[in-house]
């Protein structure tokens, strides 16, 4: 006899053999015992736990010719047919190749025929196949079939099954096994067939079939006719292991070591998918009976060393990268894509990513991990002390974010008077702020606030150095702006940096007037840009096209103007002369326009006749 293989040498002949449906089993073994069959099932579950095996017990136990408490003797010529493939009593139906109405037709024909049994049973498999035109061909007799009839319907998806269907018939779902029983199946079978299979092959079984009875004797019959384990989980530890320690190289040398070997990136991403499956299901402390005793303790071991935010992401990364597969060029690339991502958070700018970030952040700054910029050198002389109107050095990045947001809630600190200055130079209150034309008519008078002061101001430190104005532009785009307050970000997103100049940044915007507003803001600036660079950085407005170059020392005030260098005169008598000599305050408004609306549109438009309402 030719060889059988082991998944049908050992399919289950009673309902007492069948693994691990006692839910299923015992309903149909009472119902077959009580005579209370009925008219129509639906066996639903995922592929290899027994449904059609089920089924093929319930066609014998109905025309068995000596049932005992609901179970076929397997000796009487009926069982016998039946495990043969050639009773007239049973007939199966593949219904995704048999799909048709016309195929149904011929089924529902053949039901009013009478057989030698007691039961005719009709198995349909894979029902949810059937097109819409069969599926409703096969309601009114699914719903009352002759009395002889009985319909066993299995599928593996009985969400595309029709409801009215569905409602014709009683429901039974069919679930995946646990290890432990597909184990003790697995060592039954290993010492009835005399096969040679170690530790290693079983736990290499049990972890193939995935809970499938079948698929796990299929397994065993691979491993048996190889002679051992072809072990292939090498590339797959070794990215498990990649993503623990966040190492980018290591994991894309793993999936080109797979690669080489033959192994398909899809079919790689959907392991290791499975792997960190179970990772999750033993962080979130759910039942792991679909593990082997081994597997369970490398998932439970691994959760201690993944963070919950990181395999969510890591879930969710690899679910879309295994869409996006599907009609890639070349799938290794999502793949090394999916994975520089996983193990490079700064390459991933997706909000899961951010949160995992902060979450890091978080806990780092709660066992003291971040710890305060490295210092120059023992010979360097000490930092300077923070200045009264600036924000204090922050010591690490969040401690500078964190004193950035508490600016915008409340007002900048006053500024000192420069000790050069009498002491009415010091910065009026809000509601004191003079218009341009007073703080011309008071030279002497400075407003912090409004520009750099005319005397020198103090320049940084050799080994604290100002950013350069690349290091500006990059900061302020990437950083900084994001750390302002709303109407900060509206002010300041239209500035650029132009260079440093005295020891400030200078900080260029389009006109006076917009300068003027964004002043009003600035200590807000200054203290994001301190907590982005670590360090105080001056910053000074200025308006586009008028900044001072090396060589003048003048910077515009508000109202545009200028303030020593090369700029206009300023008038101490009130009034203010520009570079031609001309004096502003002496200019006169032009004459009024006395002419009427009609006479200055006539005057427009020469030629033009005034033509009456009523001609």
């Amino acid at each position: 006899m030719a060889y059988q293989s082991l998944y049908r040498r050992y399919r289950s002949r009673r309902f007492a053999e069948v693994l691990g449906q006692d839910h299923v089993v015992t309903a149909l073994r009472n119902a077959a015992r009580d005579g209370r069959v009925g008219h129509a099932y639906l066996f639903s579950g995922p592929r290899g736990t027994g449904k059609t095996s089920t089924a093929r017990i319930l066609a014998k136990v109905l025309n068995c010719t000596a049932p005992a408490d609901g179970e076929p003797d397997l000796v009487c010529d009926s069982c016998l047919a039946v495990e043969a493939g050639r009773s007239f009593d049973l007939h199966e139906l593949d219904a995704a190749s048999n799909r048709g109405i016309d195929d149904i037709r011929a089924v529902i024909e053949s039901t009013v025929l009478v057989s030698g049994g007691r039961t005719k049973v009709y198995i349909l498999d894979e029902v949810h196949m059937l097109t819409p035109a069969a599926s409703a061909a096969l309601l009114k007799t699914l719903e009352e079939p002759p009395g002889h009839v009985v319909f066993v319907l299995a599928t593996t998806d009985p969400q595309k099954v029709l409801p009215t269907i569905i409602s014709r018939t009683q429901h039974f779902g069919f679930h995946l096994l646990p290890a432990k029983v597909l184990e003790a199946h697995v060592r039954a079978i290993i010492a009835d067939a005399g096969l040679d299979v170690d530790e290693d092959g079983i736990e290499h079984v049990l972890r193939a079939g995935a809970g499938s009875a079948r698929d796990t004797l299929s397994a065993l019959d691979q491993v048996a006719a190889a002679g051992g384990v072809d072990d292939r989980s090498g590339p797959l530890d070794e990215l498990v292991e990649a993503l623990a320690a966040r190492d980018t190289p290591q994991a894309l040398a793993a999936v080109a070591t797979a690669t080489a070997a033959g192994r398909d990136p899809r079919v790689l991403a959907e392991s290791l998918l499975v792997r960190l499956r179970d990772v999750f299901l033993a962080a979130m402390r759910a039942e792991l009976d679909h593990l082997s005793d081994h597997d369970r303790e490398r998932a439970l071991a691994d959760a201690e060393r993944f963070e919950r935010p990181f395999v969510t992401r890591a879930l969710e990364v690899l679910g879309e990268t295994l869409v996006d597969m599907r009609q890639a060029p070349d799938p290794r690339i999502n793949l090394d894509v999916a994975l520089v991502r996983l193990t490079n958070a700064q390459a991933d700018t997706s909000l899961p990513a951010l949160v995992e970030r902060v979450a890091r952040l978080e806990r780092a700054l709660a066992t003291g991990g971040v710890t305060p910029p490295p210092s120059t050198g023992a010979s360097s002389p000490p930092p300077p002390a923070p200045q009264p109107s600036r924000l204090e050095p922050p010591q690490g990045p969040a401690a500078g974010a964190r004193r950035a947001l508490q600016s915008r809630h409340r007002p900048p600190p006053p500024a000192a008077a420069a000790p050069s200055l009498p002491p009415r130079s010091a910065a009026p209150p809000p509601s004191e702020r003079q218009t341009p034309s007073s703080r011309a008519a008071l030279g002497a008078h400075h407003d912090p606030r409004s520009g750099p002061s005319p005397s020198p101001s103090p320049s940084p430190s050799t080994h604290d150095p100002l950013p350069s104005r690349d290091e500006l532009t990059l900061a302020w785009a990437d950083a900084v702006l994001a750390l302002l307050s709303r109407p900060a970000r509206a002010r300041f997103s239209a500035g650029r940096f132009v260079g440093n100049h005295a020891g400030s940044a200078r900080l260029a915007l389009p006109n006076a007037v917009h300068r003027a507003r964004c002043e009003e803001l600035r200590p807000e600036v200054e203290a994001a840009l301190a907590a982005h660079f670590g360090r105080p950085v001056p910053l000074t407005l200025v308006v586009e096209g008028d900044e001072p170059t090396p060589g003048q020392g003048g910077a515009r005030r508000p109202d545009g103007t200028g303030s020593g260098g090369g700029g206009g005169q300023e008038d101490l008598a009130g009034g203010v002369e520009d570079e031609g000599g001309i004096d502003v305050s002496a200019l006169t408004d032009a004459p009024a326009d006395l002419r009427s609306d009609v006479e200055r549109v006539m005057a427009a438009f020469p030629g033009a006749e005034v033509v009456e309402e009523g001609n």
